[in-house]
């Protein structure tokens, strides 16, 4: 395991084919990252390069549609949609986040069990009419990123010493979030509280993020107010812990706060994934051999968590309760 940025660089080869020595490996080099900084890059992650440059040029062509074109997309209840900007406020934030984003989901017909049972944030997506060729890229990488996310809870398991196929049975309908995500470049007068996505944690399990070459992305550092830069590594996918998987272990993997600042001077775009669980999966530490009264944190369902995270975050959910 090297490092860069003070960020540790993890290999990924050989995890998908089920190698066990490459995942016994890869698994150490989690444990350790995730106990010290829950932030890593991985490399030889299994997503082909020409389907991530498809949906990052789908992404700036996208977003270069004026906003009463994308308006059509609005984002709907079911969190698919463009966001506009001004649309997400972190938790303690004083301002919205300066940024636009693009979300899609597990594409489920109206007629899924999922649907008509009521289960938040199922259904289709939106898809623009006036950008057909966006549907073909994004999905095309949601299912590439999916595997990629599978193959990283091989490796996570192996690192928590856990039966490597521990999560199988949580991720059967996952509650897997792509989002495209637009920063414009940073006004040079902005106040100090303006942030490209302000400091928080993700709500999830995992976070798979690709980003371009701009950097911006900062990692706060467990046990100083240091922040450290995410920088941009070709080929790589940055991962981080997010609070269920920080639950699940019992804060063995450590949730981190995270920022944006585009300070490039110009647009800055990435792709992040969050790979979670079905909805109704229970996230309890005692599963992971924690006894019941060592557990810090209560059973809970996955999608129950997720649910009102983004209902305290999102400005559109905000007006409709």
């Amino acid at each position: 395991m090297t490092s860069s940025a003070n960020l540790p660089l993890i290999d990924m080869s050989g995890v998908r084919e089920g190698d066990q020595a490459s995942i016994r490996r890869a698994g150490e080099a989690i444990r350790v990252a995730c106990s010290e900084t829950g932030f890593f890059y991985i490399i030889n992650h299994g997503v082909p390069q020409e389907v991530i440059d498809r949906a990052m040029a789908a992404a700036a062509q996208f977003f270069a549609y004026p906003a009463e074109v994308k308006r059509q997309v609005a984002v709907n209840k079911r969190h698919r949609g463009w966001h506009a900007l001004g649309g997400a406020t972190m938790y303690e934030a004083t301002k919205p986040d300066f940024k636009e984003f693009f979300s899609i989901g597990l594409e489920l017909p109206e007629d899924d069990p999922c649907v008509v049972a009521g289960e938040a944030l199922r259904g289709p997506n939106q898809w623009p009419a006036f950008m057909p060729g966006l549907r073909t890229a994004l999905a095309e990488y949601y299912v590439e990123i999916g595997k990629a996310g599978a193959d990283l809870l091989k490796a996570v398991a192996a690192g928590l010493g856990i039966e490597q196929d521990f999560f199988n049975s949580k991720y059967h309908t996952p509650l897997q979030r792509t989002q495209m995500v637009y920063y414009p470049p940073h006004p040079p007068m902005a106040e100090a509280d303006q942030f490209g996505v302000a400091p928080h944690t993700d709500y999830g399990c995992i976070t798979l993020l690709y980003q371009d070459n701009s950097g911006g992305l900062q990692v706060r550092e467990l046990g100083s107010n240091r922040w450290i830069d995410a920088t941009p590594i070709p080929g790589s996918l940055v991962v981080n812990v997010g609070d269920l998987l920080a639950h699940w272990s019992n804060n063995r993997f450590r949730s981190t706060l995270h920022r944006v600042i585009n300070k490039s001077g110009h647009e800055r775009y990435s792709i992040a994934t969050f790979y979670d669980p079905t909805y109704s999966a229970v996230v309890d530490p005692c599963d992971l051999g924690i006894d019941s009264a060592s557990s810090l944190y209560p059973p809970v369902a996955a999608g129950d968590y997720i649910l009102k995270r983004i209902d305290d975050s999102m400005a559109y959910r905000k007006k409709a309760q």
